[in-house]
């Protein structure tokens, strides 16, 4: 599996000058290529390199630095196509549509430039790169990071690394390829997960990992952006600057606190040899009518961004892992299987009507997480039937059990309506 890992350059005055003007002649001359890209409608890579390579040589860009340039910018035409297709920038007559198809596409001056093994050269034992520059190439560039990120970049480095200039800083992305440790086809059980915005996470263990402190950071940026966007509305510059690194720093804060919950998770599932199962989520922001108060707890809500930690740290480390039907997971009793809406009296307590079994919601969520996982291994881990004599071949059998869907394989029996967010 590819990871991406984060160093942190060390560049003398001199060396980052020599950084600082590659990336803007590079994305100087994107820009330029853009606008080509728009007035002519070549968007290929094919395309825009008989197009614009001999432009770009003739500006100063070696062979590979000229081509880096070229393929960043049909990839950004690419990204985009992507997004209109996906409807993410909205229907057809939408603003923000109309807004993204009516110029180019821009790139900032300090905006990321990958480079390759032909350009950007690595000495890890000395800790130190050489890469090349509009002034010549620039060796011993020293750079520092994490321990574990700097072990995995000495052992499974492979492929392109992206110069990046962010808050005064100059970092590396590395792209790392590392086995992934074989997957365990017989766990022993499953560590249920049901995902929240009170608790971020609680397990059918009984592990709860609140979200409080978490939300007493988000609270406490919110009251501070609010002061800095007056002064932005008064025409500060300084404001809106400020404004963009809280941002980044807040999404750096919730990433690093779903990477501690998910780590942990998929430690414990590794130790006990089980397998770690979620409910799919996707699209609950769009299912649901929330208070005006509440709208900007639920936007914030990194839900995703912990399911996809615990995925990828999962592949890695060969547990399990599943995504099961969300539905009425917390309204379900996993006793008797009763299901009613007076089970859940209030946001935190659990308790059926019918055999009178009581509990933290959250937890009686994870169980009924756990259960559905049970049933959908058992659907997906069972072998293909052979094919009837004279029906056809092996070829003409079903596809592998592993290929199939998780999230189908257990719906309850009655017909349900839509699942709710826990706030």
């Amino acid at each position: 599996m590819k990871l991406v890992v984060q160093v942190k350059l060390l560049p003398t005055p001199e060396q980052a000058a020599a950084l600082r003007a590659t990336l803007h002649t590079c994305n100087t001359l994107a820009n330029r290529i853009s606008s080509q890209a728009y007035e002519t409608g070549v968007f290929s890579r094919a395309g825009l390199q008989k197009l614009v390579y001999a432009e770009l040589k003739a500006a100063g860009l070696s062979a590979q630095p000229a081509l880096h340039v070229i393929r960043k910018t049909a990839d950004a035409y690419t990204t985009l196509r992507a997004q209109i297709v996906a409807g993410l920038l909205g229907g057809e007559n939408s603003k923000r549509r109309r807004k993204a198809e009516s110029k180019p596409v821009a790139f900032r001056p300090g905006a990321a430039q990958p480079f390759d093994d032909r350009c950007l050269s690595w000495r890890v034992d000395a800790r130190t790169v050489s890469i090349w520059t509009v002034h010549d190439r620039v060796q011993g560039i020293a750079f520092t990071g994490r321990p574990s990120h700097l072990k995995t970049l000495a052992e499974h480095r492979k492929g392109e690394s992206d110069l990046v200039y962010r808050d005064g800083m100059w970092f590396l992305y590395a792209t790392c390829q590392v086995d992934e440790a074989p997957l365990n086809t017989e766990p022993t059980d499953w560590i249920g997960v049901d995902r929240g915005i009170v608790n971020l996470a609680t397990t059918c263990d009984g592990t709860n990992y609140q979200g409080k402190g978490l939300s007493r950071y988000r609270r406490a940026q919110a009251r501070r952006r609010a002061e800095l966007q007056k002064k932005k509305a008064a025409g500060s510059r300084s404001a809106a600057r400020r404004l963009a690194r809280r941002k980044a720093r807040e999404g750096r804060h919730a990433a690093n606190v779903n990477h501690k919950i998910a780590k942990q998770i998929v430690a414990d599932a590794q130790r006990a040899g089980r397998g770690i199962a979620l409910e799919e989520l996707s699209g609950i922001r769009g299912r649901v009518r929330l208070r005006r108060h509440q709208r900007a707890t639920l936007s914030t809500w990194p839900f995703h961004q912990l399911g996809t930690c615990i995925a990828y740290k999962a592949q890695r480390a060969g547990v399990p892992f599943l995504e099961v039907d969300p539905a009425y997971t917390s309204q379900t009793c996993p006793r008797c299987g009763h299901v009613a809406r007076g089970n859940r009296p209030d946001r935190d307590r659990f308790c059926c009507r019918r055999c009178g079994l009581a509990g933290p919601a959250d937890h009686i969520a994870a169980v009924n997480v756990r259960r559905r996982a049970r049933t959908a291994w058992a659907f997906v881990s069972m072998p293909d039937p052979a094919p009837a004599h004279g029906k056809g071949d092996a070829t003409s059998a079903r596809q592998p059990a592993t290929k199939r869907s998780a999230t189908r394989c257990e719906r309850p029996s009655r017909k349900l309506g839509r699942s709710r967010p826990r706030s």
